[in-house]
């Protein structure tokens, strides 16, 4: 039977499952962990989502993950680049890519990106990064010109995209700003290995740990993978997991995340957050109405063009967005609250900031005006 639960209590799971309330996650590996994959298209916005999460950590933290192939980014989900835990990233693609390379067929013909010529770069791809070499995605692509493969246009780009999803290749450790392409079978020499079945109920177990309370269709958006599949992965799981009733709607919960269910004392550790843009908390999922109200969701994403904005978080709701603007003179912070915060939420929005300038090692200063409380003007 369904717990019923209200929306306030469902925002409160949620917290916790995203590691933003409750016992502290305690280093970039915790916050994979916990939420399988970390959308990563925009990398700075990828680390910051996970350094959000892990109270104290620094860029430096978040990159050491990387560099170490604690975290492995490339293309598990929906095409999309993600962080994910390094032993789970092999099963993750046997189950989203090949639909994604289904999807992306009549790109690459377009593009005249035959067998012959993803094959080629293959060739290329083990002859140049084989024992242990590495590669900018500019050292790699004129390795392609090279040997006559062509990569202008969008060429290069899935040229490198379908190498990854088929498993050749993967986005390695740093060279001074760059990241460097390796071969995945060195990179993370012992990975995890799950048969179709059971590395659906893992992938569900996973999701509903990391997002949950979330619904089955929740879960088939952020996979792209088909409701059958879904339905496999539920049946796998069902074991760990909790049905959770919001407002008629079956949602789903990881029975590890209990200590959330309503009753229970909440935990936190802030009631504002400065997240990043494309951020789990609201991509993780196709229905946002439960922590933004839907005539809002267009201030989020303006011009409907795909670029999410950070956001402005309190109590779990969504109540604006931010921005920084990097000038001579430092990094600005700008604040674009739905409505004038309160004291308290602008208080908390400054220390939000704060953690994000301390993650960062930068000085950061918000910009005064735009959304804050009128000062308090003392008696005389």
């Amino acid at each position: 039977m369904a717990t019923r639960a209200s929306r306030t209590d469902v925002i409160r799971m949620r917290l916790g499952c995203h590691g933003l309330s409750g016992p502290a996650l305690s280093n970039p590996g915790a916050v994979a962990g916990r939420m399988l994959a970390v959308q990563a298209q925009d990398y700075r916005a990828g680390l910051w989502a996970i350094g959000v999460r892990v109270p104290g950590s620094t860029v430096s933290d978040v990159a050491r993950a990387i560099d170490t192939a604690v975290l492995v980014r490339s293309w598990p989900l929906r095409g999309t680049l993600h962080f994910v835990p390094a032993p789970d990233l092999h099963w993750m693609l046997g189950l989203s890519a090949p639909r994604v390379l289904a999807g992306m067929r009549t790109r690459r013909a377009q593009l005249g990106l035959d067998d012959s010529a993803i094959e080629g770069a293959r060739t290329v791809a083990l002859d140049s990064l084989s024992g242990g070499r590495e590669l900018t995605r500019a050292g790699f692509l004129a390795a392609l010109e090279a040997q006559g493969i062509s990569t202008g246009g969008q060429r290069g780009y899935h040229l490198v995209a379908n190498l990854a999803l088929t498993g050749t290749l993967c986005w390695g450790r740093h060279t001074g700003t760059a990241q460097t392409l390796v071969l995945l079978d060195e990179w993370v020499p012992s990975p995890r290995r799950l048969e179709h079945d059971e590395a659906l109920g893992e992938l569900t177990t996973r999701y509903f740990r990391g997002h949950g309370p979330a619904t089955a269709k929740d879960l088939a958006w952020w996979s792209q993978l088909t409701l059958a599949d879904i339905r496999i992965g539920l049946g796998v799981a069902r074991k760990d997991l909790i049905e959770i009733d919001l407002g008629g709607v079956t949602h789903f919960l990881a029975a590890s995340a209990e200590a959330g269910l309503p009753g229970s004392a909440p935990q936190r550790r802030s009631t504002v957050f400065a997240l990043p843009g494309f951020d789990e908390y609201l991509l993780g999922y196709r229905g946002r109405s439960v922590v933004v109200p839907d005539d809002r969701f267009p201030l989020l994403v303006p011009g409907r063009n795909g670029i999410f904005l950070p956001l402005i978080l309190s109590d779990g709701r969504v109540v604006g967005t931010w921005r920084t603007e990097t000038t001579p003179r430092g990094v600005w912070v700008e604040a674009a609250p739905f409505e004038t915060m309160t004291p308290r939420q602008w208080a908390g929005f400054e220390r939000a900031i704060d953690d994000y300038a301390r993650f960062s090692g930068r000085p950061v200063t918000i910009r005064p005006g735009r959304g804050a409380p009128d000062p308090v003007v003392p008696l005389t």
